[in-house]
């Protein structure tokens, strides 16, 4: 009996055992889907959060983005252009944008060589390459620095339409949103071309076309392949790699564009071997030797035209054949000067008889010094004075003719003497001017009397300081060398005073006149009897003076010389065919030049300019070589 209970007993228990253990199993069941759930709720709480954050950056970063409705337009910067005599653009001040360019007008290998350095995935991303933007943010992580900026062409078209140049992540976000935005609203050939027309290209060229006629002279239409390569290697950096200022870097990068092309598909090795045998050739920049005359208009510019809110066009005086003349007879001159003028400067102005400047030069070398000499730097003219002097005299009633005494002169405790100390004792007026004599301006000064001569000087045009003492005579007071030949101007128009000008009208783009120059002769300078007696005098100072080098054959040549003290300054000053010139050449630093006199270089590199200014002549000229007296000269102030 026991032994059978314990059995029932046993047979009994084992099926609650199984319960219990199946029970178990569904227990199990249960506590596997619960986490599951908790887990997708969490899941949606993140990305709920993850959204409101996501929203709020947006709305932060958005909060000042720029508008994007003007997309389509230009800038809105005043421009002003710059017109030769003759009607030629020389300058377009501010924004250079060319004609808008369609893709389809243009080469296949333009955009491709755009396409190949700076976004070869430019068809196949949504705005944002994650690739390249990883691969910038672990280069310039390596660097400490921003070396790579891994931005796609949408990105860049974003940055330089609508955003600053700053490095920041605030910006970076925008340009990316930007981004987004700008490839959603438009087609990848619309964001192509909006960034071929509106990318800088350098050298104040902003779009394909304004580049293509920057450095090519010539259409984006017209482009070929090496130029397009060339173009596509500025986006990097357009001022170093301009080829304008670095053409060996712009050439460099332009065959790396032509590397880049071949690995990308877009031309084959033939068509780059081709290309890179074949150089590019840049177009020479018009009137490139007038970046003086330029700075000139412009600050002129500022004075008659003030702040008018409109495209302006301005009508200048310059010649552009002048102005070359000018540039290779400066060379010229100082090739033929010699070694004592290789470490100074100069400064040359030519005007016609009216006050019109024709060309200006204000240093040897614009690239190094912008300083223009030509107008802003005052320096004494020495004995390029004296022509004053003697037309003051010839006002008071003397003639060429009349007698003075060259000899040594005192005037209170001040005893000048003359060039080398030579005295000539009796002397014409003529031949006192001829020979540059000291001694006898001053004696004819004194005669005269100095408010005469300062009268007389005003009436021709110095508008600068006068000195009250003797020493006026000898040219003491600083002008500039376009003050200068505004004095002499009315030695070549028969004895009128101007103003030295170089803009005669100004108008707007819509062609409202904003200034319009009158009144090119001011007012009688000076008696014409007396400006042809002093213009005599002049051309024997040619002839057989100490200007003698300034003779110009086959051209009646009138000028004077000009030497201060310790040989600081030369000048040669002096007028011919119309046209009047003035050159000076010194140190900034007002030192002393050796063995440089106003006979020599000045009067060298003021015929190389004047020959070749001016017409072939027509006649022989009446002045000779073969004075007698000519031989006893030097050349001096």
């Amino acid at each position: 009996m026991p032994k059978r209970t314990q059995k029932c007993k046993a047979k009994s228990v084992a099926p609650r055992r199984r319960k219990r253990t199946s029970g178990k199993k569904r227990g199990v069941k249960r506590s596997r889907s619960a986490p599951f759930s908790r887990a997708i709720g969490e899941l949606g709480v993140f990305a709920f959060t993850a959204f409101i954050v996501l929203a709020a950056v947006f709305a932060y970063f958005a909060r000042d983005l720029p508008d994007t409705s003007a997309l389509w337009k230009e800038g809105e910067t005043r421009r002003v252009t710059l017109l030769a005599a003759d009607g030629a653009p020389i300058m377009r001040q501010g924004v250079a944008q060319g004609a808008p360019v369609k893709l389809a007008n243009l080469p296949d290998y333009v955009p491709d060589a755009v396409l190949a350095v700076e976004d070869r995935n430019f068809y196949h991303h949504f705005g944002a390459n994650p690739l390249s933007i990883l691969r910038a943010l672990i280069v310039n992580a390596n660097e400490g620095a921003v070396r790579q900026g891994g931005s796609t062409i949408t990105q860049q078209l974003a940055k330089n339409v609508f955003l600053t140049g700053e490095q920041t992540i605030k910006r970076k976000i925008q340009e990316l949103m930007l981004a987004f935005w700008l490839e959603r609203k438009f087609t990848k050939q619309e964001i192509l071309t909006l960034y071929l027309n509106r990318v800088y290209f350098g050298a104040g060229a902003y779009g394909v076309d304004a580049a293509s006629y920057r450095y090519f002279g010539k259409s984006a239409r017209r482009l070929q392949l090496g130029e397009a390569a060339v173009l596509a290697g500025l986006l990097k950096a357009p001022s170093r790699y301009a080829p304008t200022n670095n053409p060996d870097d712009a050439g460099r990068r332009g065959r790396l564009v032509i590397e880049q092309m071949v690995e990308a598909g877009f031309i084959s090795r033939q068509q780059a071997a081709d290309v890179i045998a074949d150089p590019v050739l840049l177009a020479r920049p018009r009137f490139e030797a007038a970046p003086f005359f330029i700075d000139h208009v412009l600050r002129e510019l500022h004075g008659l035209a003030g702040e008018i809110d409109a495209d302006l066009i301005v009508h200048t005086t310059f010649d552009p054949g002048v102005q070359e003349a000018a540039e290779s007879g400066l060379v010229a001159g100082f090739a033929m000067a010699g070694p004592d003028v290789d470490k100074v400067e100069a400064a040359a102005v030519l005007m016609d008889g009216e006050g019109a400047v024709r060309a200006l030069v204000g240093g040897r070398d614009y690239a190094k010094s912008q300083f223009n000499r030509s107008v802003q730097a005052q320096r004494q003219p020495g004995s390029a004075f004296k022509p004053i002097v003697f037309l003051a005299g010839l006002v008071a009633g003397q003639t060429p003719d009349t007698v003075i005494v060259d000899a040594p002169v005192s005037v209170g405790s001040w005893s000048p003497g003359n060039y080398k100390d030579e005295y000539f004792g009796e002397v014409t007026l003529r031949e006192a001017l001829t020979r540059s004599l000291n001694s006898a301006a001053i004696r004819l000064q004194e005669q005269t009397g100095r408010q005469r001569v300062h009268a007389v000087a005003r009436d021709m045009g110095w508008q600068g300081a006068l000195s009250t003492g003797p020493a006026l005579a000898l040219g003491v007071d600083a002008i500039s060398p376009l003050g200068l030949a505004g004095v002499y101007a009315p030695f070549a128009n028969g004895g009128f005073r101007i103003e030295p000008h170089v803009i005669d009208r100004i108008e707007t783009a819509d062609g409202d006149v904003v200034y319009q120059r009158t009144g090119l002769l001011l007012a009688e300078a000076a008696p014409p009897a007396a400006i042809a007696g002093v213009n005599e005098m002049m051309q024997s100072v040619v002839v057989w003076g100490t200007g003698r080098a300034a003779k110009i054959p086959g051209y009646v040549t009138a000028g004077k010389t000009g030497t201060t003290q310790a040989n600081r300054d030369a000048w040669f000053a002096g007028h011919a065919g119309g046209l009047v010139a003035v050159v000076w050449i010194g140190k900034d630093d007002n030192s002393p030049m050796q063995g440089v006199t106003g006979g020599r270089a000045p009067a060298i590199i003021w015929r190389e300019m004047m020959a070749r200014a001016l017409p072939p002549p027509v006649y022989t000229s009446p002045q000779q070589d073969n004075d007698p007296i000519a031989s006893l000269l030097e050349p001096g102030g």
